[in-house]
C-alpha cells in the first residue's frame, strides 16, 4: 500500500527561501568575516572608550583618541622590528641549509636545491607578510565599521534586544556576556603572546642564540595554540641552537622548558583569571577545522567563534565548557 505525502506550498516556499538565505550567507562569507572581526575589535576596545568617557571626553573622540595611540604603537613596533627581523630571517633561512648538513649528516638531502628553494623563500617572506595585508579597502573597511560600532554599541544593542521582547533580559545578559568575553580572550591572548615573545628573547638574547627575534615572535606568535604551540616554537629554537653548540642546544630547551612551566602555573592564570578559557583539546579542533575550511583567517577565527558557540551552550543548554572560571561574573551571577 503506497502512502501519499503532501507538501504545501508554504513548506516550499520555506525551505526555498532558506537555501537562498543559505547561498546569500555564502556570497558574503567575506563580509561577515569582517563583521565578526569588528566585533571582536569593539569588544576588545569598548573599555578603553568606557574609561575615557568617564572624563567627559565625547565618545567620538574618545574612540578617534584609541585609534591614534593604536597605530601610533604599531608604526613603531614596525619601524623597530621589520627591518632586523627580515634580515635575521633571510640569514636563518639561507643558512639553514648548511646547518642541516653539519646536524644530519646521514640524512640523504639534496642541499642545493634545499638551498635555492630557502633563499628565494627569504627574498619572498617580507613581502609575503605584507601580502596578508595588502588589501587596505578591507582593512579601512573593518576599522570604519569597529568605530560606528563603538559609536553606536548601546543602539545596535537596544535594537537587538527589541527583537526579543519576551526574551529582553536574557538577551541583554547573553549580548553583554559575548561582548566580555570576546574582548577578555582578545587581550588575554594579545597579552600572552607578548610576555611569552619578550621571555623568549630574553632567554635566546642572554644565551647569545642567533636569530633570537624571528624565534621570539614565532614563540608569541604559537602562543595562541595551547599546548602544542609552545612545543613547536621550541624545536626551531633548539635546532638553531644546536648548529653552535649541544650544550647551547641543552641550555634553550631547558630555558623553554622552564617559561611553558611558568607558563602552565602562573602566567595563563594570572592573564587569564578575568576572561573564560576554552578545554585546549577543544581548541585545537576548532583551530584545525577553521583552517581547513577557511585557511588562516578561519585558524585564527576559530577559537573567538567558539567562545561564542560556548556562551550560547552555556546559556541555552546549561553546558559547560569552561578551563578557567570568571570569579567576578560568579559573584554578579550569584
Amino acid at each position: 500500500m503506497t502512502r501519499r505525502v503532501d507538501i504545501s506550498y508554504k513548506t516550499i516556499l520555506f525551505i526555498s527561501a532558506f537555501l537562498a538565505f543559505l547561498w546569500i550567507l555564502f556570497l558574503i562569507r567575506d563580509l561577515i568575516l569582517i563583521l565578526f572581526i569588528s566585533i571582536i575589535l569593539m569588544s576588545a576596545l569598548s573599555p578603553m572608550v568606557d574609561y575615557l568617557t568617564k572624563f567627559k571626553v565625547p565618545k567620538g573622540l574618545s574612540i578617534a583618541l584609541i585609534y591614534l595611540i593604536i597605530i601610533g604603537v604599531v608604526s613603531l613596533l614596525v619601524s623597530l622590528i621589520i627591518t632586523p627581523l627580515a634580515s635575521q630571517t633571510a640569514n636563518l633561512v639561507g643558512n639553514l641549509p648548511q646547518a642541516l648538513e653539519r646536524v644530519l649528516p646521514a640524512v640523504n638531502i639534496d642541499i642545493s636545491f634545499l638551498r635555492d628553494q630557502l633563499t628565494t623563500l627569504s627574498r619572498n617572506v617580507v613581502g609575503f607578510s605584507f601580502t596578508v595585508f595588502s588589501n587596505v579597502i578591507e582593512l579601512i573597511f573593518m576599522l570604519v565599521i569597529t568605530f560606528y560600532l563603538l559609536l553606536d554599541k548601546e543602539r545596535v544593542y537596544k535594537l537587538l534586544i527589541q527583537l526579543t521582547p519576551g526574551q529582553k533580559e536574557k538577551t541583554r545578559s547573553l549580548i553583554y556576556k559575548i561582548e566580555g568575553r570576546l574582548g577578555a580572550w582578545f587581550r588575554g591572548q594579545i597579552t600572552l603572546s607578548l610576555i611569552i615573545g619578550l621571555l623568549s628573547y630574553t632567554l635566546l638574547f642572554l644565551l647569545n642564540v642567533p636569530y633570537a627575534l624571528p624565534l621570539a615572535i614565532v614563540a608569541g606568535i604559537m602562543e595562541i595554540i595551547p599546548m602544542i604551540g609552545p612545543i613547536i616554537a621550541a624545536i626551531p629554537a633548539i635546532l638553531v641552537a644546536l648548529i653552535v653548540s649541544p650544550t647551547l642546544a641543552l641550555f634553550v630547551a631547558l630555558g623553554y622548558f622552564a617559561i611553558q612551566q611558568a607558563e602552565n602555573s602562573f602566567i595563563v592564570p594570572q592573564v587569564m583569571k578575568k576572561a573564560v578559557g576554552l578545554n585546549p583539546l577543544i581548541v585545537i579542533i576548532t583551530i584545525a577545522v577553521g583552517g581547513r575550511l577557511l585557511g588562516v583567517v578561519g585558524a585564527l577565527l576559530a577559537v573567538p567563534i567558539t567562545v561564542v558557540i560556548q556562551i550560547l551552550l552555556q546559556e541555552l543548554m546549561h553546558v559547560d565548557l569552561d578551563t578557567y572560571s570568571n570569579p567576578q561574573e560568579e559573584q554578579k551571577s550569584a
